[in-house]
């Protein structure tokens, strides 16, 4: 059985049965000729999301995607140092001496697995400072993405490669080009280097790698583009920055630039564990996105309450009729 016939066989009801409703709804958008604009948060590149991710972005499921800098560079720390990664299990029963001797190993948790510094963050450090490095001296600059874009290009990471190449989606990325949006990108493992050898010296201006501001800029000039010939939907997995960043550009386009004929985005669903009566941004139902001028009444809108790591293959597999 086809893992989209189990899904309408038994996800009927409840929230199973939203899975489903969200997964019709995204295949009928780009069946008929709509985009995806996609948002990455938590760790779903630790959770290697690229599995599935990467051939969405093959076979033109995903159009975009806005992603916070950890998981932009996660899904090449993997791709990089996965045998060296660690699984532990029992995380839950870990006391503190427990997580002291895994950083006296070099080993950096997140959740059950830990990333090994020296192979993972070491290793796309030696590539990624030379191409920061070649660019201050030229004077010029480049997003953050647009680096790691060039450091898979032109194979300089190749000879550190672990896993299939087939499985991340940033490689899937590059190869189509597609448009990646980065806000925040300070707060990740490479803007804290960055902003190290920048305090050494080692890099002469902060601005050899360019800004949050840069990239709304960018986003409101592609979504302004594109939206004159698609419709586009929104596919938010967790919260944070990665989709509050984004899903703004439409109400920025229609108020502060006053340009009207920006259609609303097409289609919003999120996967997410955030809880709404908290005062969450993150957990706020779609109906709120109304009054910001984000969707429309008659957008299709879907909350998946569940756990990205098991909602979002299903939901990738049922788009590409797997």
């Amino acid at each position: 059985m086809k893992i989209s016939d189990f899904m309408e066989r038994h996800y009927r009801h409840f929230n199973a049965a939203t899975v489903v409703d969200a997964a019709k709804a995204y295949r009928r958008l780009v069946d008929d000729g709509g985009l995806m604009f996609m948002t990455l948060a938590g760790a779903m590149s630790t959770a290697e999301l690229g599995i599935s991710l990467a051939e969405m972005i093959r076979r033109g499921k995903v159009h975009a995607i806005t992603c916070t800098g950890a998981n932009l560079e996660e899904d090449l720390f993997n791709l990089v140092a996965h045998e060296h990664y660690v699984r532990v299990p029992h995380y839950r029963e870990l006391a503190p001496a427990d997580e002291q001797a895994l950083l006296d190993r070099h080993l950096n948790r997140v959740t059950d697995t830990c990333i090994p510094e020296e192979e993972a963050f070491r290793r796309l450090e030696q590539v990624v400072l030379d191409l920061w490095q070649e660019a201050d001296r030229a004077g010029e600059r480049y997003f953050p993405h647009q680096f790691l874009y060039r450091a898979l290009r032109t194979g300089r990471l190749e000879e550190y490669y672990e896993i299939d190449a087939r499985d991340s989606w940033m490689v899937a990325a590059a190869e189509k080009d597609l448009p990646l949006f980065v806000p925040g990108w300070e707060d990740s493992t490479l803007g804290n280097i960055f902003a190290a050898r920048l305090i050494e010296g080692e890099i002469s201006s902060p601005s050899t790698v360019r800004s949050g501001i840069e990239y709304m800029a960018e986003l409101a000039d592609w979504y302004t583009r594109t939206s004159a010939e698609h419709p586009i939907g929104f596919f938010q997995i967790g919260g944070g920055i990665a989709g509050d960043f984004p899903i703004c550009v439409v109400p920025m386009l229609h108020q502060d630039l006053r340009r009207d004929e920006v259609p609303l985005w097409a289609y919003f669903c999120q996967i997410s564990d955030s809880t709404t009566s908290y005062g969450s941004y993150s957990g706020a139902v779609p109906n709120e996105k109304i009054t910001w001028g984000k969707l429309g009444v008659q957008t299709p809108k879907f909350v998946i309450e569940s756990d990205a790591t098991i909602v979002a293959p299903l939901v990738f597999a049922y788009v590409l009729g797997d």
